[in-house]
């Protein structure tokens, strides 16, 4: 094994500082630390440590060499440091905020021991004025030597170690300090890699808890339910643009299944294996937007008491669906739209670029195109959000749809709930297709609820708003209220039924379906809806 000579003192115990350097496993203990005790030599003048780093925001345009600077991806920062000025008026040197906290990679010394990866000592500053940045603090601090060595870590540098003192140091300390810069550097790339890996802890646990709040707030209804042809048209366009990464804008009234859709839409996407981030844009304080959507770091506001990850890093690879997105502040659109368009983002307090890979799904119930012409909603962000758009109908356009929306709600119920299926009769579906539902599949579902909690015998007594106007069923033309059965129904019965009533409605307006007095307006449904129901069942209209 190799043995150095015992240092001289310029350096204190290499040892001792050798054996401490790997009990510290954050830069923000380890950096301040090592110049602290290397500085603490008698004849040391000045102890600094630059690491390789990209530049912040505005940076460049504020150092002194930047016109020297062939390279503006990375350069040194310096980050620790520590010596003892034989003025006792002079600036303290522990700041890092003087001419020399940056350098170009292969600028003066500090630049060409990162740029070259090797050593470089100048025994005598006084004869060697090519290495000589500031001859003024040279002559007055009375520094005679300088030693600087790379922090390399297999084979990577890292940044660089330099030391000024008052004295020549012998051989054995400048070996003493080369091998100090390397565990330094082994020091720091541990640092770094388990600052990589908290970071990374504390990121699944905010996934692991916004996922656990998803599943508790998740809408009991899981998939796309119903077989009418408004519902079909909405799963052909689903088909379309799923495996796309198009940003997608999903129109509808509330309860109408938006976020079903978007859920939908990811599942059958490339990012189905990569999260799924839902942000509820109407349940956001105002002045916490920013820091939902892009995080923020510690202290950066009152009540920030540590880093968070706001809901685009969240969804980096995956989906990001921004519920109730006409909710949103005009002043923070404008950052919501570079996100979109240049895929960087900085969290609040951090002059950091961060870049995400976050495919954009957005819903609302408002008049969105209408609000973006008022001045209310920015047009620019608008075309963006709705590259794709898809309309949910409302329930009361898929009646059809409510029988079997109804025998999910009341089978998941029955769990729910422990208790014995109630039984969905001929009279319920009647019922529930005369009420307009402006609630939705929403209300559809609470009303159901209701009514599965009052029913311990398992007969359904459903209970509607009264204040809200009837419309006829499509069952009720031939199947008079007076002769509600008690008897389930299956979907094939279903269906006839349907079936036999637009017949009666065609019979009675002599195969009208368009105009006022066509078949559509009798059973109040749209013309073209009726016309897909026509294709559907295969009825044949009378002439």
């Amino acid at each position: 094994m190799e043995s150095f000579p015992e240092p001289q003192a310029i350096i204190g115990d290499p040892k001792r500082l050798l054996l401490e350097l790997a009990g510290r496993h954050q830069l923000l203990e380890l950096l301040p630390f090592a110049v602290r005790q290397l500085a603490a030599g008698p004849t040391v003048a000045l102890v600094r440590i630059w690491l390789l780093q990209p530049p912040l925001s505005g940076d460049c345009a504020k150092c002194r060499l930047a016109a020297e600077c062939a390279n503006r991806e990375q350069c040194l920062h310096l980050v620790a440091s520590a010596g003892h000025p034989l003025d006792p008026g002079a600036q303290e040197w522990d700041k890092l905020n003087g001419l020399f906290r940056r350098f170009p990679l292969g600028i003066r010394k500090v630049g060409h021991i990162a740029a070259t990866g090797k050593s470089l000592e100048v025994l005598d500053i006084a004869h060697d004025q090519n290495w000589v940045a500031d001859p003024e603090w040279v002559r007055d601090e009375r520094i005679v030597s300088f030693a600087g060595h790379p922090l390399m870590h297999r084979g990577q540098v890292l940044g660089v170690l330099g030391l000024f003192a008052r004295e020549q140091p012998g051989a054995a300390c400048f070996e003493w300090l080369r091998m100090i810069a390397d565990h330094l550097a082994a020091a720091i790339a541990n640092a770094r890699a388990l600052a990589e890996i908290e970071a990374l802890k504390r990121q699944l646990e905010q996934e692991n808890e916004y996922l656990r709040e998803e599943v508790l707030q998740r809408e009991s209804y899981g998939e796309l339910v119903g077989q009418g042809p408004a519902l079909q048209a909405v799963a052909r366009q689903i088909d379309l643009v799923a495996p796309t990464d198009s940003s997608v804008l999903i129109l509808g009234e509330s309860g109408t299944g938006k976020e079903l859709v978007a859920r939908e839409l990811h599942r059958r996407s490339r990012r189905s294996n990569r999260p799924f981030i839902k942000v509820n844009c109407a349940a956001i304080p105002r002045e916490l937007y920013e820091s939902e959507f892009f995080g923020h770091t510690k202290g950066s506001f009152t009540g920030a008491l540590r880093d968070r990850v706001g809901r685009f890093e969240l969804a980096d690879g995956g989906t990001l669906f921004l519920d109730e997105v006409g909710e949103i502040p005009l002043d923070l659109q404008a950052k919501l739209l570079r996100v979109l368009q240049e895929g960087e983002l900085e969290r609040v307090g951090d002059e950091r670029t961060r870049r995400v890979d976050v495919r954009v799904i957005s819903a609302t119930n408002r008049k969105l195109r209408a609000e973006s012409e008022a001045g209310r909603f920015r047009q620019d962000l608008y075309y963006r959000l709705s590259v794709f758009p898809i309309e949910l109908p409302p329930l009361r356009n898929r009646v059809e749809d409510i029988p079997l929306l109804a025998d999910q709600f009341l089978e998941r119920l029955t769990r729910k709930l422990g208790q014995r299926r109630p039984r969905l009769t001929l009279a319920n579906v009647q019922q529930l297709q005369q009420y307009s539902w402006p609630g939705n599949v929403r209300e559809l579902q609470h009303v159901l609820e209701r009514a599965s909690i009052g029913a311990p015998d398992g007969r359904l007594r459903i209970e509607l708003p009264s204040e809200t106007p009837l419309r006829p069923s499509p069952l009720s033309a031939s199947f008079p209220v007076a002769a509600k059965s008690e008897r389930i129904l299956t979907e094939v019965e279903m269906r006839a039924f349907e079936a036999d009533n637009i017949r009666l409605a065609l019979e009675a307006t002599g195969g009208k379906i368009y105009g006022r007095d066509g078949a559509a307006a009798q059973l109040g449904v749209k013309p073209t809806t009726l016309a897909s129901r026509i294709h559907v069942l295969g009825i044949s209209i009378p002439r």
